[in-house]
């Protein structure tokens, strides 16, 4: 066997190789870091930059503690709005919930069902008619 008959099954390997991933790729689920509205949520971003600014501008984060089957999150003023709770990995794990405050400004979402790990939580809400937003990570224990 001469050089070029090695030359030619090497292009033959790496080329089949090549189809091989190419028909993987076409054949494989959807990823689940990428967002099926993600133009949508692109002409919304100045509306979202400006209720995070707002957060910081009038110091209203809310204060968030993760209990063992709970979390509470407490405003500095009555609020009422959406909270979504976002798992990377996986995105069927997503929740979303309509949120309003208790007397004493809290709110204290239920944990059960929820998996152990890193959360990513987007608190939307309003307070005397002006919006917020507030994103955060969390870890459920």
């Amino acid at each position: 066997m001469n050089w070029g008959t090695k030359l030619v099954i090497g292009m033959l390997c790496f080329m089949s190789f090549i189809i091989v991933l190419g028909i993987l790729m076409f054949n494989s689920k959807d990823d689940a870091l990428v967002d099926k509205d993600y133009y949508e949520k692109g002409l919304e971003y100045d509306k979202d930059y400006n209720r995070k600014e707002q957060v910081k501008t009038d110091d209203a984060a809310p204060e968030i503690t993760v209990l063992s089957d709970e979390m509470r999150i407490t405003f500095k003023a009555a609020a009422q709005g959406e909270l979504k709770l976002i798992r990377n990995s996986d995105q069927r794990m997503d929740k979303k919930t309509a949120i309003k405050t208790d007397g004493a400004n809290q709110v204290k979402p239920s944990l059960k069902g929820i998996s152990k790990g890193r959360w990513k939580i987007i608190l939307s809400w309003m307070t005397d008619g002006k919006a917020y937003l507030n994103e955060q990570e969390i870890t459920v224990l």
